[in-house]
C-alpha cells in the first residue's frame, strides 16, 4: 500500500479549502436554497460575442494559437487598456492566460522566491495567500478597515514593508467588500513603492464595475509606476463571460516574457473558440458593459437599502457586485450566523472569514442575481435575524 501522507506536497496538504467553495457546494441540487454566494453575472454572454466563437468553429478555427494568444487579441487588449484607463502596452507586453486566476498565478510564480514576503491587503480575494505559499513566499497580511472604507492606506503599507518585501498585491475594485482606491488614494501610497525593486500586482477584473459616478484608475497609469505594475484582469465579470475562461496580463517586456515562459510550460495557450469571442468583445462590447453595469448599479442600491431596512449596517460598496454587512451584533460568529442562515432559513452568504481572519464579524453578498432573487433572500435574512434579537 502507498503512503499518501509521504507523497503529497506538505504545502498543499497544509493549505486551507477555500471558503468560497464550501458553501458553493453546499447548494448544490438544492432548488430550496436561495443563494447569494458566487461571483458569477446572472446575464448570458451577449449574442454579438457568442455568434463571434461559434463563427470560429464554423470555419474551423479549432487548431492552438501561439501561446501568448492571437496577435489580433493582444492588439485589441491594448486597445482596451488605452481606450478605458489610459495605459500603453504593445502585444508583446501582453499574455492571454486561462481566467484572471492563471494570470494572477503567473505573476506570483515569475516573480516570488522562497523567503520573499508579499503583502496581501484583506479582506480580498482568496487565492493570493495560497499561491504565494505554494510559491515558498511569506504572506504578509494588512487588514483594511471599515472605517477607512476597506481601503489600503499609506500608514499600513509602511508598517507592513521589509528589506524581504518582494510584491504587493492590489485588489481593488474589492472582492468581498466593493471597496475602490481613487487616483488621491493610489497617490498616497506610491511614494512608498517607487524607488524600489517591489513589484504591485494590480487584479483589476473588476475595473468596469465603479459606480457613483467614480471611475477605475490603475496604479499603472501614475508617475513612476508603470514599470512595477503587473496587471491581471479577464472576460469574466465585466462581459458574463466565466465560462469562456479568458483573462490576461499586461506587465513591462522584462517580467511579461517570463509570466510567459511559465504559461509556454503549463497551459500552452488559451482556448482558441474564447480568444475569437474575446476580439469581439473588446471590440464591440463597451454597450454591453455600461447596460450591465447600470444593472448592477440598480442592484447594488436595491440590497444597500434592504440591509439597513433590516437593520443590519454595511460599508456602501463602490465596485465590483458584493456588499459586506456587519453582523458581528448577533452574537454568532460569521461561520455560525452562515450556517444558520443556511439550514434554517435556507438562505446562502459567505462567511467575512472565507477571506481573510479579519472577516470575523461580516459575511459577503454577491447581488450579480436579479433583484426577485435578492429581495427573495433579504426577506429570509430579515425573518432570521428577527430571532436573533
Amino acid at each position: 500500500m502507498i503512503d499518501y501522507s509521504s507523497v503529497l506536497s506538505r504545502t498543499v496538504v497544509d493549505l486551507k479549502k477555500s471558503g468560497i467553495r464550501k458553501f458553493f457546494d453546499l447548494l448544490d441540487g438544492r432548488k430550496d436554497v436561495i443563494g447569494l454566494t458566487v461571483g458569477q453575472p446572472d446575464f448570458v454572454t451577449p449574442w454579438h460575442i457568442r455568434e463571434a466563437g461559434i463563427e470560429s468553429l464554423q470555419k474551423g478555427k479549432t487548431y492552438y494559437t501561439s501561446n501568448a494568444g492571437t496577435p489580433e487579441l493582444r492588439e485589441e487588449i491594448c486597445n482596451y487598456l488605452k481606450r478605458r484607463f489610459d495605459l500603453s502596452y504593445t502585444p508583446a507586453e501582453t499574455v492571454v492566460t486561462v481566467g484572471g486566476s492563471e494570470a494572477i498565478d503567473l505573476a506570483i510564480r515569475a516573480t516570488v522566491e522562497p523567503g520573499d514576503e508579499v503583502i496581501v491587503p484583506t479582506p480580498c480575494f482568496v487565492c493570493y495567500e495560497p499561491i504565494v505559499k505554494m510559491a515558498g513566499g511569506i504572506p504578509v497580511i494588512v487588514e483594511t478597515k471599515v472605517e477607512d472604507r476597506f481601503k489600503l492606506t499609506a500608514e499600513a503599507l509602511r508598517a507592513a514593508i521589509t528589506p524581504r518585501t518582494k510584491m504587493l498585491v492590489l485588489p481593488f475594485p474589492n472582492n468581498p467588500t466593493g471597496a475602490i482606491m481613487t487616483r488621491e488614494d493610489l497617490e498616497d501610497i506610491a511614494p512608498l513603492l517607487r524607488d524600489t525593486n517591489i513589484v504591485v500586482l494590480s487584479d483589476e477584473v473588476y475595473a468596469e464595475m465603479t459606480y457613483g459616478g467614480k471611475q477605475h484608475v490603475s496604479i499603472a497609469s501614475l508617475d513612476g509606476m508603470w514599470e512595477r505594475t503587473i496587471i491581471a484582469s479577464g472576460f469574466s465579470k465585466a462581459y458574463a463571460m466565466t465560462g469562456w475562461r479568458m483573462g490576461y496580463l499586461a506587465a513591462p517586456l522584462p517580467l511579461a516574457e517570463q509570466m510567459l515562459k511559465i504559461h509556454q510550460y503549463a497551459i500552452m495557450c488559451a482556448p482558441t473558440t474564447s480568444q475569437f469571442a474575446a476580439v469581439e468583445a473588446m471590440r464591440n462590447g463597451d454597450e454591453d458593459v455600461a447596460m450591465m453595469v447600470a444593472e448592477y448599479d440598480r442592484r447594488r442600491r436595491y440590497i444597500y437599502n434592504g440591509f439597513r431596512e433590516i437593520g443590519i449596517d454595511c460599508f456602501e460598496p463602490e465596485g465590483a457586485f458584493y456588499i459586506y454587512p456587519e453582523i458581528g451584533k448577533f452574537g454568532l460568529s460569521s461561520e455560525e450566523f452562515c450556517d444558520r442562515l443556511l439550514n434554517e432559513y435556507k438562505c446562502a452568504i459567505v462567511p467575512g472569514t472565507a477571506f481573510g481572519a479579519g472577516g470575523e464579524g461580516f459575511a459577503r453578498v454577491s447581488y450579480a442575481y436579479s433583484v426577485k432573487h435578492i429581495e427573495e433572500a433579504l426577506k429570509r435574512i430579515d425573518a432570521f435575524v428577527k430571532t436573533l434579537q
